[in-house]
């Protein structure tokens, strides 16, 4: 459907009454909720409060709507109270929603580490000071007061809007008993995972973004690392999903190299890892919760930093060696080099609450800040949906 019908349509959906029970929650990413958006609709379910939720779902951002979705688009939005977006998500940014509408914004990523959004205007990829993207949240939140500021600059939105909940998808980090659970499955299913200890390398991609996104394999010296780290490690790789070109392993080094990319959350990896290799990634901030030991592979720093920047000097802001080559990383392994106490001073920095307690705070301060009756029942479950109900449009 071309943006002006849509937009037409979309105001004709705003002359119906505003429902003011009604959440939406809208995403590309994936065609089932998770994230921060399912920590927030389970903790809503769980107090059993009088919403009505409707999941307008896509696999991914290049699958096209039909006119139909167009439709359920605009109706969902001209009439709900609540909209929720955990990403990019830019057919309502043209859009002039409702006073009476909130637009939270449950940002995917934790901390502020890579410049995004309008912190990137002037640079490769960054875009148009004169782009609607963002601009029209009305909440957005982040893990501390420290980092408001770069998200609201980065959406181009003001300070107040920012609201330092903490990130909802962290809760289980604190959660022993999901913790254990997790254990177990990955220990039943990977019974390698149980002998040695494990090393998670989890980089970024390169590029300018999605479409061409790629890595240097060729900077992974198989032969060094399966000689030198065998006898006492695995190690697993857990690529971005943007790589779309699959890692091959030689065969002569299975056994100690695994292949994790597409276990579907690096999150649950976490807690069977001993040892963290990343370079640009956000993983940082979720593996310092854990206060696992990081190294920092970043062969191509100086290059990177020119084409994509930090919102903080890299070396300064890594809570953990930087190593740019093999032998150095190797090196750091063996012996244990590692900085335990900037794990620390990161952590304080970048979470304001370490409590397992962010769904709660988003529900209490942005869903409930709205003015709506807390129906909270104790010990209830997420199963449990007394006067609620669900409706769910996975396209």
């Amino acid at each position: 459907m071309h943006t002006v019908v849509f937009r037409l349509v979309f105001s004709l959906f705003k002359l119906l009454p505003l429902n003011e029970k009604k959440i939406v929650f809208v995403s590309d990413r994936g065609d089932t909720l998770f994230g921060n958006a399912k920590f927030v609709y389970d903790e809503l379910l769980r107090r059993q409060l009088d919403f009505t939720y409707w999941f307008l779902l896509k696999k991914n951002s290049t699958e096209r709507k039909t006119a139909k979705e167009h439709i359920l688009l605009a109706y969902h939005f001209a009439t709900a109270s609540i909209i929720i977006v955990d990403d990019v998500y830019s057919i309502i940014y043209p859009l002039k929603l409702r006073d009476n509408t909130e637009l939270v914004q449950l940002w995917h990523a934790v901390g502020a580490f890579k410049t995004f959004g309008y912190s990137r205007v002037g640079r490769p990829g960054g875009p148009s000071i004169r782009s609607k993207a963002h601009r029209n949240y009305t909440k957005a939140i982040v893990s501390s007061k420290t980092v408001a500021k770069h998200y609201a600059e980065g959406f181009g939105i003001s300070i107040d809007k920012v609201v330092a909940t903490g990130i909802p998808r962290t809760d289980i980090f604190f959660d022993r008993s999901y913790g254990e659970t997790v254990k177990k499955k990955l220990y039943d299913k990977y019974p390698y995972l149980k002998t040695k200890k494990v090393i998670l390398y989890a980089p970024t991609f390169r590029g300018a973004g999605q479409a061409n996104a790629h890595f240097p394999f060729a900077k992974i010296e198989f032969d060094r690392l399966y000689n030198q780290l065998r006898d006492d490690y695995v190690f697993l790789f857990k690529m971005h999903p943007f790589v779309k070109k699959q890692l091959s392993i030689p065969d002569e080094y299975k056994g100690f190299f695994y292949d994790m990319s597409s276990y579907p959350d690096i999150n649950d990896l976490l807690f069977i890892t001993d040892i963290v290799v990343t370079d640009y990634s956000s993983v940082c901030f979720e593996a310092a919760l854990l206060r696992i030991p990081m190294l920092f592979f970043a062969f191509d720093v100086e290059a990177y930093t020119r084409s994509r920047d930090f919102y903080y000097r890299y070396e300064s802001f890594i809570p953990g060696p930087l190593v740019k080559d093999t032998d150095e990383l190797i090196q750091s392994v063996i012996g244990g080099n590692f900085n335990f106490e900037s794990i620390d001073e990161f952590v304080n920095y970048f979470f304001d609450h370490t409590d397992g307690k962010s769904s709660q705070r988003v529900v209490n301060q942005i869903i409930l800040g709205k003015g709506a009756e807390t129906s909270a029942v104790s010990g209830a479950t997420s199963t449990q949906r007394t006067g609620t109900k669900d409706n769910s449009v996975s396209w």
